[in-house]
């Protein structure tokens, strides 16, 4: 949700309106707690009730204010923010400010222009509304968005003009598992989890960039752009420097470890890797989640005979 969603009206004046003209206003609308100055819709300032109360409490505040424009006493440093922004973003905005703004209206605009404000409260209502619900879909073990979300994300990333579409899966996970516990499986898939909201949402300018958890040790991101090679490569880096923290160097340089299978047998079990399908709408035109499913499918099932860290795409290997 972002804080456009949830922008209200509110009541514009000029930088050349009376202080006596403000003061009326707070009198007869009690309701109100401030108002926005603008010159030509575009938000200059911003007056508070408590703020210009304290104003005319000074001595001789009320006579040497009154009849003065209200560019004398307005706050001229408001929190504005588009109206494109999320509600985490602008929560944590408003909540940076000096104790004394905390509780300030955070004006929003469009194209710089005023569109209306947000109220401290109503900003925290709803912030609290989306975690709650985001923690409702969200995998418990790495916090990422699951498939109600993920299926609401790749819906949304069809209408892109360009896409690029990872499916990630960690190589002989269950194999991993066996040889090192589960304790250390969990934590080599929250670190995958970790290396991907930093490789890709962090480092994203796009607000269109998604990162979610599918279930078990497969991943998905999702990218409004077909720049994908230098996330999947730095992705496997990041992985690979992590997971062979747990290899000796004997089995590093053998590219595998000895272990006893299910079936009871003592075999060469390959090191743990990554898998990475990349789908994008480049000479393909995909018109549903189904398609797109089947084509990482397909693409998944090339990168894991590979035997190694690798991501292709329909017509590439890297």
């Amino acid at each position: 949700m972002t804080i456009g969603e949830i922008a209200e009206q509110v009541i514009v004046v000029t930088p050349s309106t009376k202080c006596e003209l403000i003061y009326s206003i707070f009198k007869e609308k009690p309701e109100v707690e401030g108002v926005v100055v603008c010159t030509d819709d575009r938000p200059i300032g911003l007056v508070t009730k408590t703020k210009f109360y304290q104003k005319l409490s000074i001595q001789y505040g009320f006579d040497l204010f009154m009849k003065r424009t209200i560019d004398l006493v307005m706050i001229t440093d408001p929190l504005i923010v588009d109206h494109a922004v999320p509600i985490t973003e602008a929560s944590a905005q408003a909540m940076d400010r000096a104790q004394e703004h905390l509780y300030d209206y955070v004006i929003v605009t469009k194209e710089d222009r005023l569109i209306g404000i947000a109220s401290i409260r109503n900003l925290l209502m709803k912030l609290a509304e989306e975690q709650i619900s985001i923690a409702r879909y969200s995998n418990p073990l790495t916090g990422l968005p699951g498939n109600f979300e993920i299926k609401n994300a790749l819906k949304t990333a069809l209408s892109f003009g360009k896409y690029t579409i990872l499916y990630i899966d960690i190589n002989l996970f269950k194999a991993f598992n066996d040889s090192f516990g589960f304790k250390l499986g969990d934590e080599v898939i929250q670190y995958t989890a970790t290396a991907l909201k930093e490789t890709v949402l962090q480092r994203s300018t796009s607000l269109e960039s998604f990162v979610g958890h599918i279930g078990g040790d497969d991943f998905i991101a999702i990218l409004p752009h077909h720049d994908f090679q230098g996330i999947c490569q730095t992705l496997i880096y990041k992985f690979e420097q992590y997971t062979h923290q747990f290899y000796s160097a004997e089995e590093l340089a053998q590219g595998y470890i000895r272990g006893i299978s299910r079936m009871g047998i003592v075999e060469n079990i390959p090191l743990v890797g990554l898998s990475i399908a990349v789908i994008q709408n480049i000479n393909t035109s995909f018109r549903s989640i189904e398609e797109i499913s089947k084509e990482a499918a397909r693409i998944k099932k090339r990168c894991k005979s590979m035997g190694r860290s690798v991501f292709l795409t329909s017509e590439k290997t890297s």
